[in-house]
């Protein structure tokens, strides 16, 4: 990434980021093969607006091109979702809004990700996270997951 990609900021999402949000959703789904298409960019966008930015607290990784990546905590503690734009990979954003979701919710944190994500499984595992269940696929798309918690030492 070149510095001016570089993170300047996490801050509170705000509504009128869920858009951009969704947009960064939108594109990991059509760039993993693995995963099923079930909702159109404009459907993504709206339960962005509609059902992430009013039900979770929203933090969001910005920088001069605008955001890199987001968390949404809901109010239990569950990452109801978590995505790094791809340029942004790798470049420790993912990282640091780990770290501020985990400020947020020093009790715990838990998650649900798909089994075949094997990038992000060890992403977790590197930030402390330890299974705690699974599925064969009692999802939306079919697929098998694994629930993943966080609890501070």
């Amino acid at each position: 990434m070149r510095s001016e990609d570089a993170v300047v900021a996490i801050r509170a999402g705000v509504a009128a980021d869920a858009d951009a949000c969704a947009a960064i959703n939108a594109a990991w789904v059509a760039a993993t093969e693995w995963m099923p298409r079930l909702h159109t960019p404009a459907e993504v966008a709206r339960f962005y607006r509609e059902h992430v930015f009013a039900k979770c607290r929203v933090l969001v990784a910005e920088g001069a091109r605008g955001i890199a990546g987001f968390v949404a905590v809901d109010g239990e503690g569950l990452i109801a979702a978590f995505f790094v734009a791809e340029a942004a990979r790798g470049r420790g954003v993912g990282g640091a809004l780990l770290q501020e979701a985990k400020a947020l919710r020093p009790e715990g944190l838990s998650l649900w990700t798909f089994a075949a994500n094997s990038g992000a499984l060890r992403f977790y595992a590197r930030h402390g996270f330890v299974a705690a269940g699974g599925t064969e696929g009692d999802n939306e798309e079919g697929l098998p997951d694994v629930m993943l918690t966080w609890r501070a030492a």
